[in-house]
C-alpha cells in the first residue's frame, strides 16, 4: 500500500479528517515518508522480492579436468588428459515453485509494511488530538482568566460602594493566578508532546506544530460491523503466510523429484608411433546423462510434516488474533459512545451554568452579587468545558482505533 493509499484511507475517516482541514493529513504523509520503521518494512519487503532472481537460476555447471600421470594404452594410442562438463537440471516445474514461493513470502512481508503504516498513521492521529486537547484547553482557560478579570472589576466597584469585601477580589485575584498556573503547566506539556509529535515525524524535535482550532462530535455516529475485521491487514498476513507454507509444500514435493543431468567427457589421445592403426590418435568424446533420486532422504517427509503443523500453528494464531482485534473493537465503540453522552452531559450542565452566571450578573445590577457563588459558578463552567474538550479528544482517538480496524 503505497503512502497515498494510506493518506486516503485515513481521508475516508468522514467526520474524523474533514473537520480538520489539511493538517494532519499533511503530518501523516511526513510522517510515512521519513519514519525509519517503515523505511525499514518497506526495504525488507524490497529484499525478499529480489529474491525471485536469486531463486530464478539452475544448479552450478560442473567442469573438471584431469590428466594421466600413468597413461592409460587404448588401441589408438595412449590417453592423455580428460576434460568434462555437466549441468544438473531440476525436476520439471521446480524454479516456477522456487518463485511462487518467495513471491508468497513477499506478499505477507507486504502486509507487514501496511500495518506498520496504519499502526504509524494512527499514533500520528492519536498524538495530533492529544496536542488539541491541551491548546483547547489553555484556551478555555484564558477565556475563565478573561471573565474573573471581569467580576474582579465588579468586585472592586462594589468594593467601593461597601457592597462587597477587598477578601471577596483577593479570592477573585487568587482564582486568576491558579488558572495562570494550570495554563503555564499545560504549555510546559504541550512542548514536550510537541517533541514526541515530532519525533514520530522524525523531524526536528522543536519543529512548530500546528492543530486546529475546533473539533466537534458529530450529531450521527455510524454503527460499526466487528465483520469487517476479516480483510484488516493483521488477519490477511496470516492468510499471506499460510499460502506461503502451501508453496512451501509444493516446492517441497518438486524437490523429492529427481534431477536429470547432461554433460560431455573429451578424452585427448595420442598417436601410436610403434604402429599404424585405423583411427589412430583418435580422442574419445562421451556424451553422459545422470540421475539424481533422494533414495535414502527423509528430509522431505519432515518437511512436509513441519508444513502442516506450521499452517495449525498459523490458523490458531489467527482465531487468537482476531479475538484480540475484536475485542479491541468492541472496548473502543463502548469508548467512543461513551464519550458521546459525556458530551452531551456536559453541553447541557454548561448551558445551565451560563444561565446562573447570567443571573448572578443581573443580580449585579439590584446589589446583591455573591462573589461566592461567582467562584462556584466559574468553577463548574470551567470544569465543564474542559469535560467536554475531553470527550471530543476521546471521541476522535476511538474514531482513530475503529478506523485502524475495520477500514
Amino acid at each position: 500500500m503505497s503512502n497515498n493509499k494510506i493518506i486516503l484511507f485515513f481521508a475516508s475517516m468522514v467526520f474524523v479528517w474533514n473537520m480538520q482541514g489539511q493538517d494532519l493529513q499533511g503530518y501523516i504523509k511526513i510522517a510515512l515518508e521519513n519514519n525509519p520503521e517503515v523505511q525499514q518494512f518497506d526495504t525488507k519487503y524490497k529484499r525478499i522480492s529480489e529474491k525471485k532472481e536469486e531463486v530464478n537460476t539452475l544448479p552450478n555447471t560442473e567442469f573438471g579436468a584431469g590428466y594421466f600421470v600413468s597413461t592409460p594404452e587404448t588401441r589408438t594410442g595412449p590417453q592423455r588428459f580428460k576434460l568434462s562438463v555437466k549441468q544438473m537440471i531440476p525436476f520439471f516445474g521446480t524454479i516456477t515453485a522456487r518463485e511462487n514461493y518467495v513471491s508468497s513470502l513477499a506478499d505477507a512481508t507486504y502486509q507487514d509494511m501496511v500495518i506498520v503504516k496504519r499502526k504509524l498513521a494512527t499514533s500520528v492521529a492519536q498524538s495530533y488530538y492529544k496536542l488539541y486537547e491541551i491548546n483547547a484547553k489553555q484556551k478555555v482557560l484564558d477565556e475563565n482568566i478573561d471573565l474573573l478579570k471581569t467580576y474582579e472589576k465588579l468586585a472592586l466597584t462594589s468594593v467601593e460602594v461597601g457592597k462587597a469585601s477587598v477578601v471577596d477580589v483577593l479570592r477573585l485575584q487568587i482564582r486568576q493566578n491558579e488558572l495562570n498556573q494550570q495554563k503555564e503547566v499545560l504549555q510546559e506539556t504541550f512542548l514536550g508532546m510537541q517533541k514526541a509529535f515530532n519525533k514520530l515525524l522524525n523531524q526536528e524535535v522543536n519543529t512548530p506544530v500546528s492543530v486546529i482550532d475546533s473539533l466537534q462530535i458529530p450529531t450521527e455516529v455510524d454503527k460499526m460491523q466487528p465483520n469487517t475485521l476479516k480483510l484488516h491487514p493483521e488477519l490477511v498476513k496470516f492468510d499471506k503466510l499460510y499460502a506461503s507454507v502451501e508453496k512451501s509444500e509444493l516446492l517441497n514435493q518438486k524437490e523429492k523429484q529427481p534431477m536429470i543431468g547432461f554433460g560431455l567427457d573429451y578424452v585427448n589421445v595420442e598417436k601410436r608411433t610403434d604402429m599404424n592403426v585405423v583411427d589412430n590418435g583418435k580422442d574419445i568424446i562421451m556424451p553422459m546423462v545422470s540421475l539424481s533420486i533422494p533414495i535414502f532422504n527423509k528430509k522431505n517427509k519432515s518437511i512436509s510434516k513441519q508444513n502442516r503443523l506450521q499452517q495449525e500453528e498459523i490458523l490458531s494464531q489467527k482465531e487468537q488474533r482476531y479475538n484480540t482485534l475484536e475485542a479491541v473493537l468492541y472496548r473502543a465503540v463502548s469508548d467512543r459512545n461513551t464519550a458521546v453522552i459525556s458530551y452531551q452531559t456536559q453541553l447541557k450542565n454548561l448551558s445551565q451554568a451560563k444561565n446562573a452566571e447570567q443571573i448572578l450578573v443581573k443580580s449585579y445590577e439590584t446589589g446583591t452579587i455573591d462573589f461566592n457563588d461567582v467562584l462556584d459558578i466559574q468553577e463548574l463552567q470551567l470544569k465543564f468545558q474542559t469535560n467536554m474538550i475531553t470527550s471530543v479528544v476521546n471521541y476522535y482517538t476511538q474514531s482513530a482505533i475503529i478506523n485502524y480496524l475495520i477500514q
